[in-house]
């Protein structure tokens, strides 16, 4: 009983002295300052935190979330992952003066919560408590100040993925205590401090995707707990310093993408921990060393493509015993492929040596890689079992393989080689003739064959002629989904077969990714790198192991068409142009997810650029007119391929803003090509449907079945003109509903007569003088063509770009009413820039009721809706008559097309 009674006395005791220090530490955690309270609640106000993250009435330290406290005054905040209220959401700022108070700060991270703005000159000379600060993903703008190189106590400093400029100040280089300083995927200039040298304690340097230029500094080199080192995507040039063999802790090197140039130095065999070498895409040349990679090595993935490499590959490169990916292609490697005996039975690697120099037989030492790249290079003889089904070894001298080498090229390279090449099985070599009697036989039965064949195929077409005018009478005008004809290819594992038409060549359509990579390259697919929900799929922005910024779709099979993806894919593996947005690769091996991968464009799209915010007053800054012309132009120039260069004519089906995306230039790219497909029918449907006395059915609305016409796209892009005149957001992806009021709006405005009328819609923001206003003029007016209810009176898309291209035409030949003018032929397709533009008296019928109200209207202006009225006036007639004439010197027509609309 004795013992029992002690028992719980002692835990009697324990209980006591726990709430005691539970109390304590809980006196602890308040705030005592009142004057930090008062600066953590201005904080609060000026980036319009939301309550239920910090409640007025709560104590900071205890309850509010991201707030940490020690001995009574804020050590931490952490607001990563905020979102705003809506009224502080409507005019973000880089507003955090009530930092200043916060003496005893040491960790303040905003990652992806929006500060735009210009990072303050205070931070460097008030904050010296600072230890870590992480402003990453904030959309901060301008340069860095010089005085956060005051901030001595910091540790880690992250301001990665901004849109900061000017050159990277040297006074960093004073921040000796930095463990970790990445700096990348902004917009500096100039070179990499020298200052930089002096960070002893580094683990981690990352600059890459920025503008910089110059060398490398040697002093890198001297910063030996370095494990991390990424310079990547600048224009870095002259060599690589050999000081960085010096980096004994190593572990990722990614000089990538700039223009280093020289021979890799022998010291870099000094990096023995390693793991993964990328310097691809440089200017590098000259011999690998021998003894560059030791054995034995960490390395896990090493990348030299596209270099200038010349020479053997070392033996140990093939054999590492931890490898996963070496890739070393397009390089003038030579030489044969390694028979050295493998150390390891791990078959998951990739290997790519594709466009180089290696020759001579394939060798067990591709048996431990899953993946091989050998293409355009001289391998000779066959191929053995071990070589996986999936390798590429197009362009080579195999034999018994299709889409090889010719006979003459692979004999002269082994010759000059000084080696005798086994032609035995190549597909296109000629084996000795057996008898000149066997040749002269032969040659009969291929003429006998031919002249066969010919008349077979004569017959053929008149079958498939009648067949297809049975099937246009039977079904009028339908959908043709592909984009294209050719032999088809098989679909990769994982793919849903592709719809009837489609035949999609793979092999052109860019990388083919992991799922794995794709999870790295997105966080996976966490909320904070998703773009938005797409009606094709939801995009999301990553990084890709090359360190390339890329736009990932990812396409829910289960809620989205599973063929729309194999039609996109269609599309990209048959259809390439500098304004579509470039495919990079895709990722098909899951059952119920697709994924495509593009090219990141730094200015989103159209919708998103129109206005873009900044940290003047307004919080918002127009788009010039000058680059409001270069984007429509652009978008005219990608449309115009599709409907005037593919064949069959392709429509895009899906014109708007949210459509044109834009580089770092604001060059065009089109998106959003998930619904592209063929135009119905011919272009010249009309006459076909004519001739094969067919109803007619291209003068229906805007919307139904035509969103399968080019007229469609035509229709769409006038919403998107518009939209640039008069800087409404959503008039190109406005319901027809919508676009009805905003054509009530906007219309009555646009008058190819009078020019001060369109000043009443122009977007204010736009600063123009006179010229300017010319060339906002004629935009509308094109706009106005496009938007004509009849779809076959609207103008084609290579007289749109053509008017686009040559504004003030439209709008400076056709008020003098000159002789000149007055004799243009109307029925030459080339008596005008606007080539085939048609006019009708619906595009002007709304126009009066605003002209008439101005003092001084001209009769032009009020004969559109006279047409019906005084038809037996001699005036009236006359000028109706004037009217019609003067719009055709304006908008002449063809003549073939006039004639048959005379007859209709």
């Amino acid at each position: 009983m004795a013992d029992q009674r002690i028992v719980l006395a002692l835990k009697f005791l324990l209980l006591v002295l726990f709430f005691e220090s539970t109390f304590e530490q809980q006196q602890q955690e308040r705030l005592t300052s009142p004057i930090e309270r008062a600066a953590l609640l201005g904080l609060r106000s000026s980036l319009g935190l939301r309550s239920r993250d910090w409640p007025i009435k709560a104590d900071p330290c205890s309850i509010w979330n991201g707030i940490k406290c020690e001995n009574g005054s804020v050590s931490e905040i952490n607001i990563s992952g905020f979102k705003r209220t809506r009224l502080g959401s409507q005019n973000p700022q880089f507003r955090v003066d009530s930092l200043v108070n916060l003496t005893r700060l040491k960790y303040f991270n905003a990652s992806g919560f929006y500060l735009p703005g210009s990072i303050p000159d205070w931070f460097g000379q008030r904050l010296v408590s600072l230890q870590a600060l992480d402003l990453s993903s904030c959309l901060i703008s301008n340069a860095i100040p010089g005085s956060l190189g005051n901030l001595t106590s910091l540790t880690v400093l992250y301001l990665h993925d901004n849109n900061l400029t000017g050159t990277i100040p040297s006074s960093l280089g004073q921040l000796v205590g930095l463990s970790v300083l990445d700096l990348s995927s902004n917009m500096f200039t100039g070179s990499i401090p020298v200052s930089f040298g002096s960070l002893q304690n580094l683990t981690r340097l990352d600059i890459s995707m920025n503008f910089l230029f110059g060398s490398v500094p040697p002093g890198i080199g001297m910063l030996s707990k370095l494990q991390y080192l990424n310079l990547s995507i600048n224009d870095l040039s002259s060599s690589i310093p050999a000081q960085l063999g010096d980096l004994r802790n190593l572990v990722d090197l990614d000089l990538s993408f700039n223009s280093l140039s020289g021979s890799l130095p022998a010291e870099l065999r000094g990096l023995r921990n390693l793991q993964r070498m990328l310097i691809g895409i440089n200017l590098l040349g000259g011999s690998l060393p021998v003894n560059l990679f030791p054995v034995p090595s960490q390395l896990q993935t090493v990348v030299l493509k596209s270099n200038g490499f010349i020479g053997a590959v070392p033996d140990v490169l093939w054999s590492m015993p931890r490898l996963r990916l070496l890739d070393i292609s397009g390089n003038n490697f030579t030489g044969m492929l390694s028979n050295a005996s493998l150390n390891t039975n791990t078959t998951t690697a990739e290997l790519n040596v594709s466009q180089n120099l290696f020759y001579g037989g394939l060798t067990p030492v591709l048996r431990r890689f899953s993946f091989v790249d050998l293409s355009g290079n001289y391998f000779e003889g066959r191929v053995p079992d071990y070589v996986s089904d999936n390798a590429s070894l197009v362009s080579n001298c195999l034999q018994n393989l299709s889409n090889q080498r010719s006979l003459l090229g692979c004999t002269s390279f082994y010759t000059e080689k000084g080696l005798i090449f086994d032609n035995f099985g190549l597909p296109n070599s000629r084996q000795p003739p057996a008898r000149e009697n066997s040749g002269k036989s032969k040659r009969k039965v291929i003429i006998l064959v031919s002249v066969l064949g010919g008349f077979g195929l004569i017959l053929l077409l008149v079958i498939l002629i009648v067949l297809l005018l049975f099937f246009i009478r039977k079904t009028g005008n339908k959908t043709q989904r592909g984009v294209g004809v050719g032999p088809a290819t098989p679909v990769p594992s994982g793919s849903s077969p592709p719809p009837p038409g489609v035949s999609i060549d793979f092999s052109s359509l860019g990388d083919i990714y992991t799922y794995q990579q794709l999870l790295l390259a997105t966080g996976d697919f966490g909320d904070a790198n998703l773009i938005k929900y797409g009606h094709s799929g939801d995009l999301y922005k990553g990084i890709s192991e090359s360190g390339i910024p890329v736009v990932i779709k990812k396409i829910d099979l289960q809620s989205h068409r599973k063929e729309a993806y194999l039609l996109e894919l269609d599309f990209f593996s048959k259809v390439s142009n500098p304004r579509l947005v470039p495919l990079l690769g895709h990722c098909l091996e899951k059952e119920n997810e697709k994924f495509l991968i593009y090219k990141h464009m730094p200015n989103g799209d159209l919708s998103s650029s129109l206005y873009r915010k900044t940290n003047s007053e307004d919080g918002l800054k127009s788009l010039d007119w000058i680059t409001r012309l270069k984007i429509a132009i652009g978008a005219a120039e990608g449309l115009s391929y599709l409907h005037h260069e593919c064949t069959p004519p392709i429509v895009h089906r899906d014109v708007q803003a949210s459509s044109i995306l834009l580089d770092d230039k604001f060059e065009v790219r089109l998106g959003s090509l998930s619904e592209v497909c063929t135009q119905e029918g011919d272009t010249h449907h009309s006459r076909i449907t004519r001739f094969l006395r067919l109803p007619q059915s291209l003068e229906q609305g805007t919307s139904g079945s035509l969103t399968t016409t080019c007229a469609y796209d035509v229709y769409c892009f006038g919403k998107v003109l518009l939209e640039l005149v008069t800087g409404k957001l959503g008039i190109s992806a406005s319901s027809d509903a919508q676009l009805k009021e905003f054509s009530e709006q906007i219309l009555p405005f646009i008058s190819i007569y009078d020019k001060e009328l369109v000043i009443k819609i122009v977007d204010p923001s736009l600063i123009i003088d006179e010229d300017l206003l010319e060339e906002v003029w004629a935009m509308a007016i094109v706009a106005r063509s496009c938007l004509n209810p009849k779809p076959s009176r609207r103008p084609l898309m290579r007289y749109i770009l053509k008017a686009l291209e040559n504004p003030l035409k439209v709008v400076r030949e056709e008020n003098s009413g000159s002789a000149r003018l007055r004799t243009t032929s109307s029925r030459s397709w080339n008596g005008s820039l606007f080539g085939s533009w048609r006019h009708s008296s619906s595009d002007v019928a709304v126009i009066p009721a605003a002209s008439s109200a101005r003092p001084g209207g001209s009769s032009f202006k009020q004969s559109g809706t006279s047409n019906s009225q005084g038809s037996g006036q001699n005036g009236g007639g006359d000028h109706s008559s004037s009217h019609r004439r003067h719009s055709r010197e304006i908008f002449p027509e063809p003549y073939d097309e006039q004639d048959v609309e005379k007859q209709d």
